[in-house]
């Protein structure tokens, strides 16, 4: 038994620490990469916003072929846990050189920031895609894979603490009044520690659930996919959950430090939102055993409203907006957990369907959806900030400021709502998940679909 505990949890924590590697890279593009492009770069709101656009657009392409990839992959490591390994110090180095200030001209910095946001991008989907697309061959049981969910979230929540809460005093203390310096300096410790992370991953999972069938191609991709209406309502949200999200982490930094006026608080509340998110998906393990996932969902959504709720009414009060940011943290982490859960479960009812397994061209095409929200949010951030007429390093207006607040609060607020109702009306994969299970477990699923014939080529 001890050894089983210890395996459990060696795979627990070797697949929770991808995510913290992730994390350390991500926070720092989420909280931190649009204000380092405006305000210590010097490059203009509107063209990084557009870049912020073209970047992931472009980017959500390379997930769904790396979907593909997934799912024509077969190596003694299995299918995802190879790229691990592939993308460790790659990724690791673009991180640093993401935040380098090169000595060129203003469209030398825009063109040196897009290719080198482009290709850590690339490196995120190499290594991102196939650590989300592995939870489903990591284990069968559903209220393991909760488990695993959690573990992950809290681990990743741990990286993303780390980066919020240390990286405005690093860029201080290691630039010494030179914010250049200071975060260059800064993304080394992030990047070293973030290939550091990959590679003790790649080292401690194992991919125990394997699978045979032919080569995956477009056209059975979209045969599983068209069938899979559960995927869909999925899909759907995750324009809205994740849009809410990245509304909030681009403007968090502009939000305290030139509506609230308060820089200190900005570190307070990047750690607030980072780490309280642990205790809330400390708790959903207890709820899943209770509820559905979707009623779990939509009790964290309501969670993460309120939260907001309570910052908007706050003005520039401090202790109101920290019980807000409380609160707000709290759900995101509940919400966040549950997702990640719930994003395993469409691939068995593809394979329930149609007998076709989609884990990795499903997982890419959500990373797709997610990075096309990511797009929106920062292209959306940029227009308003412009047109608002927000100025880098000055005292704002008061149009840039409710821009910046509206950012911040109210467009986030109204996609969480618009999430709830569309999760709480549409989604009901939890009312036969069980069954569809116990028919995968017995051999009753749908017999796989045709092999490709002759003349046709796999996608790759």
């Amino acid at each position: 038994m001890a050894e089983t505990t210890f395996t459990l949890w060696r795979q627990r924590l070797g697949y929770g620490i991808a995510d913290l590697s992730c994390n350390l890279v991500w926070q720092m593009i989420s909280l931190y990469l649009m204000f380092f492009y405006t305000d210590v770069m010097g490059l203009p709101a509107y063209y990084v916003g557009l870049m912020f656009l073209v970047t992931r657009l472009v980017d959500g392409v390379a997930d769904v072929l790396m979907g593909l990839v997934i799912d024509n992959t077969a190596t003694r490591w299995g299918r995802c846990r190879p790229y691990l390994l592939i993308g460790a110090i790659p990724f690791g180095l673009l991180c640093i050189l993401a935040f380098y200030v090169p000595d060129f001209g203003t469209t030398g910095k825009l063109l040196y920031a897009f290719v080198t946001y482009l290709c850590l991008s690339f490196l995120y989907t190499l290594v991102n895609i196939p650590f989300c697309a592995m939870l489903p061959f990591l284990t069968n049981d559903s209220r393991e894979r909760t488990t695993l969910s959690a573990v992950r979230i809290l681990l990743g929540s741990l990286g993303a603490t780390i980066v919020a809460v240390a990286t405005l005093p690093l860029v201080g203390m290691l630039g010494k009044g030179n914010q250049q310096q200071g975060f260059l300096y800064t993304a080394v410790i992030f990047g070293v520690l973030a290939a550091f992370f990959l590679l003790v991953s790649f080292r401690n999972v194992e991919e125990k659930i394997t699978l045979t069938q032919e080569r995956m191609t477009l056209k059975r991709a979209w045969v599983s996919l068209r069938a899979n209406r559960p995927w869909f309502v999925f899909a759907i949200n995750i324009f809205l959950m994740w849009g809410a999200f990245f509304f909030q982490t681009g403007a968090l930094v502009y939000f305290f430090h030139y509506y609230v006026g308060n820089n200190d608080l900005t570190a307070i509340v990047a750690g607030i939102s980072t780490f309280v998110p642990l205790l809330g998906t400390l708790t959903v393990p207890l709820l899943a055993r209770r509820m559905k996932k979707r009623h779990v969902y939509l009790v964290a959504s309501a969670v993460n409203l309120l939260g907001m709720g309570i910052m908007m009414v706050s003005g520039a009060h401090v202790l109101g907006l920290i019980v807000g940011a409380v609160i707000l943290s709290l759900g995101a982490g509940q919400r966040t957990a549950i997702y990640f859960s719930m994003q395993a479960d469409p691939v068995d009812y593809g394979v329930w369907k149609t007998g076709i397994n989609t884990a990795g061209i499903l997982t890419s095409i959500n990373g797709f959806l997610g990075k096309v929200a990511m797009a929106g949010a920062g292209a959306i951030t940029g227009v308003l900030l412009s047109s608002s007429g927000y100025i880098a390093n000055h005292t704002q207006s008061d149009s840039a400021l409710l821009a910046i607040k509206a950012c911040y609060l109210y467009i986030p607020a109204l996609l969480i709502l618009a999430s709830m109702l569309w999760m709480g009306r549409f989604y009901r994969l939890d009312d036969q998940y069980e069954q569809i299970r116990a028919d995968l477990d017995a051999g009753r699923g749908a017999s796989p679909a045709p092999a490709p014939t002759a003349g046709e080529s796999p996608a790759m």
